[in-house]
């Protein structure tokens, strides 16, 4: 067995192998424990991007709660807003509706005045009209003169009156 050639050839290629597999074996230890190495950092990075997005996306939340609270306190503000101008708008304008109808009242008040004035100063002239014209027509020249003297007279003891 020690002097057949297939002998030596079997003991020196588990010699061999015994000889490599020591170095081959760190060398691929090392190249894996590199690889898993990396494939932790890697899941470990992965992680904390996860985490990150998580607090990103809780924060983006929070922003849009935020935000649709402060939309909702804008809008009812607006609508009480509305509301107040309304009601100022509507009481200026009964303050200017009632202020144009005592404006109105007022002008027709007036006008009511004047034609009462301009209808009495028709019918004193109409009547003095009529007057003068029966007087001259029924009184002689003696009579006339008779009434203005007599009206002077009436006339100057008002004044001293």
């Amino acid at each position: 067995m020690f002097s057949d050639p297939q002998f030596w050839v079997a003991v020196a290629f588990f010699a061999f192998i015994a000889a490599i597999f020591n170095p081959i074996r760190k060398i691929l230890a090392t190249n894996l424990d590199a690889q898993i190495k990396g494939i932790k950092d890697k899941i470990d990075e992965a992680e904390n991007l996860k985490n990150e997005t998580q607090v990103t996306l809780s924060e983006i939340k929070q922003r849009q709660n935020d935000v649709q609270i402060e939309i909702k306190s804008i809008h009812t503000e607006a609508e009480n807003k509305v509301k107040q101008l309304e009601e100022i708008a509507e009481t200026k304008l009964k303050d200017q509706i009632t202020k144009r109808q005592i404006l109105a009242e007022a002008k027709i008040d007036q006008l009511t005045r004047d034609a009462n004035n301009v209808i009495q100063s028709h019918i004193s002239s109409t009547a003095i009209a009529a007057t003068i014209s029966i007087i001259q027509q029924k009184l002689n020249s003696q009579e006339q003169q008779k009434l203005i003297d007599k009206s002077i007279q009436e006339l100057g003891s008002a004044l001293k009156n």
